[in-house]
């Protein structure tokens, strides 16, 4: 094929969240190794932002790889339906022995929006399969939790959604808790108690929102509120999940159980997509009949690929080593020590921290916008410093991998204060 490889990127395709016209700096990769990334021009950039919040342990791990070839040659794919093989049954093991007690069984999908939409269903069909009619969802207002139509209407409504606002679902929206607010939201689910099915949310960070946190404490005394009104809890952990927020999982923080819970992006370090999806042994019966109608039809060509499940395994196994979970620790430190210094500085709005997430807020005289002009700036900015970061408008956020070595985020920071002095 003749041409570079940009060239020939730009005649066949289409990429995401990106107005082709004029996208004239898409970079192409040739390789990458650990926490760097290498274009076909020989530059290394360092990845920030965990190539989309997936990659934990770092680019083409050695040992994931390895794993991958050996089920490659052993097993590469089977229907999920009426067989089962070795690596989903032990990865659905393991990550149940991490999770809360009351998660009792898995059911797989491809990734983070499909787990979301089998999470829906699971949780309007438990009240259909009891003769109940409870069809609408509670969501975080700017909440985000996927591009597909279920995830898609359980999301924040803009400008993602305009197009399709008339095809969305019903979901009643909420502020996330707070002490002051938790008394009014209680009086609006009161409002829609017997119509509400279940209530997703995201844990602690609403990562497309600009990074916004709130307490573990609000969002516990909120879960139990639902819970007592019978509203079932779905806990999105695609993005904080697997070591995120300083812990393995946000449900680490809170003192309320969920129902349901998904994950995906660093479920398998970065490796392969794949998708799941948690449930409690009250949804699971709810589905468990002699009645063939009452189970749930859902599934997909490549549900629990044999190998996304070995990556997965692989991965977790990586994530439990000591190792790994000192260097979460480190690079929380790193971040916290950073985010003290900003907050000092004239040009930044706001500091938010949850663990190795961090996010600052880059004081522009207007109002915070994904659509910020910042953004144009700071995304060809930081790439000419080596750093891959994508900025939300005036959002400046770290998600590093786990492997990223102090010099690299001293690196990173030292940046971040030459781009708010000099831009």
């Amino acid at each position: 094929m003749s041409g570079t490889l940009r060239e020939r990127d730009r005649k066949v395709n289409w990429h995401p969240y990106t107005q082709m016209k004029g996208a004239e700096d898409i970079i192409p990769i040739v390789r990458g190794n650990g926490a760097y990334l290498y274009d076909d021009k020989g530059n290394r950039y360092i990845d920030a932002v965990s190539s989309w919040w997936v990659t934990l342990h770092g680019h083409a791990h050695p040992y994931i790889a390895e794993r991958v070839s050996e089920q490659l040659l052993t097993l590469e794919q089977v229907i999920f339906a009426g067989f089962t093989h070795e690596p989903a049954i032990r990865l659905s093991e393991n990550l149940l022995r991490l999770l809360p007690s009351n998660q009792k069984k898995v059911f797989y999908t491809d990734n983070g929006s499909t787990a979301i939409e089998v999470a829906l269903k699971m949780c309007i069909q438990y009240h259909y399969n009891q003769g109940l009619k409870r069809t609408k969802i509670l969501a975080f207002k700017n909440s985000y939790h996927g591009d597909t139509f279920g995830a898609m209407s359980v999301s924040g409504r803009g400008v993602w959604t305009a197009p399709f606002v008339d095809m969305l679902f019903e979901v009643i929206f909420i502020d996330v808790p707070t002490e002051a607010n938790i008394n009014t939201l209680f009086i609006t689910i009161d409002q829609y108690a017997d119509e509400l099915a279940c209530f997703v949310y995201e844990p602690l960070v609403q990562g497309a929102a600009g990074m916004l946190m709130h307490k573990p404490e609000d969002l516990s005394i909120l879960m139990e509120y639902c819970r007592n009104k019978g509203i079932l809890l779905i806990q999105d952990e695609i993005f904080v999940g697997f070591g995120r927020t300083g812990r393995l999982f946000a449900a680490d923080y809170l003192s309320a159980y969920s129902d349901v819970m998904c994950f995906s992006k660093g479920l398998t370090g970065g490796t392969m997509p794949l998708g799941l999806t948690t449930c409690s042994d009250v949804i699971y019966e709810a589905f468990y009949s002699d009645d063939k109608k009452k189970a749930l039809f859902h599934g997909h060509s490549f549900t629990a690929s044999p190998l996304a499940c070995t990556a997965a395994l692989a991965s977790m196994e990586l994530l439990l080593q000591e190792r790994t979970l000192e260097n979460i620790q480190r690079i929380v430190l790193q971040h916290e020590r950073f985010a003290a210094k900003l907050r000092l500085h004239h040009q930044v709005e706001d500091v938010r921290q949850q663990g190795t997430i961090l996010a600052l807020e880059w004081r522009t005289g207007e109002e915070t916008s994904y659509f910020s002009d910042m953004h144009d700036k700071l995304y060809p900015y930081f790439l000419s410093k080596g750093i891959l970061l994508r900025p939300l408008g005036n959002i400046i956020y770290l998600v590093p991998p786990y492997c990223i070595t102090d010099d690299d985020l001293a690196y990173i920071y030292e940046t971040i204060l030459e781009a708010l002095d000099s831009l």
